[in-house]
């Protein structure tokens, strides 16, 4: 965890702090006058690597075919021109959908970033961490990685990975551990994290023990998220601290309440591959365009009157925008 530490806090610079504060002062001003001031740019962003996957889950739009992007694999040009806008930037996540390590330039991108002294972060379901792969995971200079395991046997885990091969994704973690010995590098953090549903809520003392045993440096537990969650759904788990929804009548609702304001909307830029800026990571079908950085101005795009807008309704009635609706923020 230090070591992990130290190196976000290494990717911090002058500029990158100033902006920091202009970017917390100005949420902090939003919510104080109840309109949207934005002073700075993000110093996160969400760039997604692939919207493509393996698997086929299914409560995933890209598993259920529901993702539809011009640009399947995001191409390394347009990857070079985003880096190339957001220098103010110190923490990238090469993700929003699909699985990163089908692009074949991954390696290449996360180089690029840490080249730039960006804190690099990408989630996969662990099926291409062969010994190679998993050399190059190293040497590119890969910051934290999150790897999916929702179960301790095949069978659980298939109910909700379909497609997948628990034994593989946990030889392909052994296969990590071991290229980080070889080349003793502290990096990638590696999380080993379990999305809890109903049929896998009886192994979550099981996995930590196997994350444990495994030598993850940290074990992670996700609420699912579910669509069509009303009126109750078979994969919501029976225990309640489990569950991202709640019951009240005869209807189910997210258990945090939505308020009428998101940091979000302040932090974090999302990218798909096609170069869409989406306003979060929950608009996972680029229903609402913001920009797009093939036009190579994304920080006009951030302050720009689309987004600006978009703020204002989210200040007013949050509930009224769709994709607020399912969010656990």
């Amino acid at each position: 965890m230090l070591n992990d530490l130290l190196n976000f806090i290494t990717k911090l610079n002058i500029q990158r702090l100033i902006n920091l504060l202009k970017n917390r002062l100005s949420y902090w001003l939003t919510l104080c006058l109840g309109r949207p001031v934005v002073w700075g740019t993000p110093y996160s962003y969400s760039i997604e690597s692939a919207s493509i996957c393996n698997l086929s889950c299914p409560e995933c739009p890209t598993g259920k075919g529901e993702v539809i992007r011009q640009n399947k694999l995001l191409p390394l040009d347009l990857y070079q021109s985003i880096i190339d806008q957001i220098s103010n930037a110190f923490y990238l996540m090469l993700y929003l959908q699909g699985e990163p390590f089908l692009n074949k330039h991954i390696f290449e991108m996360i180089s690029l970033a840490k080249a730039k002294r960006i804190y690099t972060c990408l989630s996969t379901n662990g099926h291409f961490l062969d010994r190679q792969n998993a050399h190059q995971v190293v040497t590119s200079g890969l910051s934290r990685i999150i790897i999916s395991v929702d179960g301790t046997t095949n069978d659980v885990y298939n109910q909700y990975r379909q497609g997948g091969n628990l034994e593989k994704v946990l030889e392909g973690i052994k296969n990590l551990l071991e290229a980080k010995k070889e080349l003793s590098s502290a990096r990638p953090y590696i999380i080993m994290q379990f999305i809890v549903f109903k049929h896998n809520q009886h192994q979550v003392d099981e996995f930590k023990r196997l994350s444990k045993s495994i030598g993850a440096n940290k074990t992670e537990f996700k609420t699912a998220q579910l669509y069509d969650f009303e009126h109750g759904h078979p994969m919501m788990p029976d225990a309640e601290k489990f569950s991202r929804y709640r019951k009240s009548g005869d209807r189910y609702f997210v258990k945090k309440p939505i308020r009428n304001h998101c940091k979000r909307l302040w932090t974090t830029g999302v990218l798909t591959s096609d170069g869409i800026m989406a306003p979060c990571c929950y608009d996972k079908t680029a229903h609402y365009p913001m920009g797009n950085a093939q036009t190579g101005n994304l920080n006009h795009d951030w302050k720009g009157q689309a987004f600006m807008d978009f703020r204002k309704q989210l200040l007013k009635n949050r509930k009224q925008i769709d994709i607020c609706c399912n969010c656990g923020e």
